[in-house]
């Protein structure tokens, strides 16, 4: 069983979310991370609640498995270490504000005379070019100005963040992407490329629905609750003991749906097509709730998974962890603490690959500066 990255060897000045979210991505597919973090106080991270025994549970969901070295990068001792990590490096990835790296002569311009094979994968918040590349951004500013936060939230109330944070989730998915694609490119050519992933960007390119509506109608949507815009019935319904989702996405899967609640409708004008469907979305869901109100989520989750129509609970996360397709796929995993014994939990591998090991546990997230006497061995004996 071997990892596909398991010879790759990934420096990382990344911090908060973003970046350290592409490489643990990269660690769990077998990359070697090294973390290189500020003196003293290492990733904001580290400080972030919740904590057990005094380490951040964050943290450790997001830096299990890697080492951590901590370098003054003004300090000229410390620019010889680095630059010695640097040397035998396949790929860096950072996540600071425009211009940092350059000013500490680590700029990708700098690095790649230098080491012309090494890969530079960087995410900010809008980007190394424009008229807003120096600015600040946290995931909150993204989702607002990127337009998730206008179609997200309840109809005619103010919109709302996503509550995962996808602007640094999703950016962290496109580095690495762009990273792998580099790695291959440079298989061909022997030559790094940068790598420029903004979070900005990064929201827009997941509205693609939006993107039609606005483009095509001349109309931005707005938010729209659970409903799907664009499909219909695609949202929550109530039953007797509260919500549920049911997401019937073509016309076969609507006349399944009409066939278990008794309903004449598929072939009512009103609703015999999508587009129909979604012109009369508030009175369809009326004339469903009628029916689901009648029994309890369960029993209509249960006939309507016989049906095959698309359906499911609204989960909170203590019921998610321990959701019986989730454990089977191996999603829930420890993370052991210094003395080898779990310690923490965090989400499992999503990409599961043939060939490669899917362990139920992960190596300890690194203490701060812990891993400074490995890594010097590791580096002087290659």
């Amino acid at each position: 069983m071997t990892a596909p990255l398991q010879d790759l060897f990934v420096l990382d000045m990344t911090h908060v979310l973003a970046g350290p979210f592409a490489s643990m991505t990269l660690v769990d597919l077998g990359a070697k991370v090294i973390k290189v973090e500020r003196p003293g106080l290492g990733d904001d991270t580290r400080a972030f609640p919740p904590f057990k025994d005094g380490q951040s549970a964050y943290f450790a969901a997001l830096n299990h498995g890697k080492q951590s070295i901590a370098l003054d990068l003004k300090a000229e001792e410390d620019r010889a270490i680095f630059e010695q990590l640097l040397a035998r490096a396949d790929m860096v990835l950072e996540n600071y504000r425009p211009g940092t790296m350059e000013k500490l002569g680590y700029g990708w311009e700098d690095l790649h005379r230098k080491y012309p094979s090494l890969i530079y994968g960087a995410a900010s918040g809008f980007g190394h070019t424009g008229p807003d590349a120096h600015r600040p951004a946290y995931d909150m500013v993204v989702q607002a100005r990127g337009g998730v936060m206008s179609i997200t939230g309840e109809k005619d109330r103010d919109p709302v963040r996503v509550g995962a944070s996808i602007g640094d989730i999703v950016a962290g998915m496109y580095l690495v992407q762009g990273v792998l694609a580099a790695l291959v490119d440079r298989q061909k050519t022997g030559l790094g490329r940068k790598v420029d992933v903004a979070m900005l960007d990064s929201q827009l390119a997941i509205l693609v629905h939006a993107i039609a509506i606005t483009t095509v109608t001349g109309i931005p949507p707005a938010p729209t609750g659970a409903r799907h815009p664009s499909i219909t019935p695609f949202e929550t319904f109530n039953a007797s003991d509260g919500l549920f989702v049911i997401a019937a996405g073509n016309d076969v899967l609507f006349a399944r749906l009409c066939d278990v609640l008794g309903l004449p409708l598929a072939q009512d004008p009103r609703f015999a097509t999508n587009p129909a469907r979604c012109e009369n979305a508030r009175l369809l869901k009326r004339l469903i709730e009628a029916l689901t109100l009648e029994h309890p989520k369960s029993h209509w989750i249960t006939v309507l998974e016989a049906a095959g129509v698309p359906t499911g609970p609204i989960q909170n996360l203590t019921e998610v962890l321990r959701d019986p397709q989730i454990l089977a796929r191996n999603m829930v995993v420890d993370v052991l603490g210094a003395d080898g014994m779990p310690k923490y939990v965090a989400a499992g591998n999503p990409i599961k690959l043939s060939g490669m090991a899917d362990p139920t546990t992960r190596r300890p997230a690194p203490t701060l500066d812990g891993d400074r006497h490995e890594i010097s061995q590791w580096v002087n004996n290659l």
